[in-house]
């Protein structure tokens, strides 16, 4: 779970968990991507969340 650190700027703390599923959800995305642009345009287009640790 991710866990946000207030300090002077806000941090936020991905577990291993956290990074993992990001890079799934980005695999999926890009699978048809042809360039760099259409994966920006690709990623732009679907929010990837991630839980916060309460």
């Amino acid at each position: 779970m991710a866990k946000i650190i207030e300090n002077e700027r806000r941090i936020i703390k991905l577990s291993v968990d956290d990074i993992l599923n990001i890079v799934r959800v980005y695999q999926r995305l890009t699978r048809e991507s042809c360039c760099y642009e259409h994966t920006r345009e690709l990623l732009s287009k679907n929010a990837m969340f991630i839980p916060e640790d309460v």
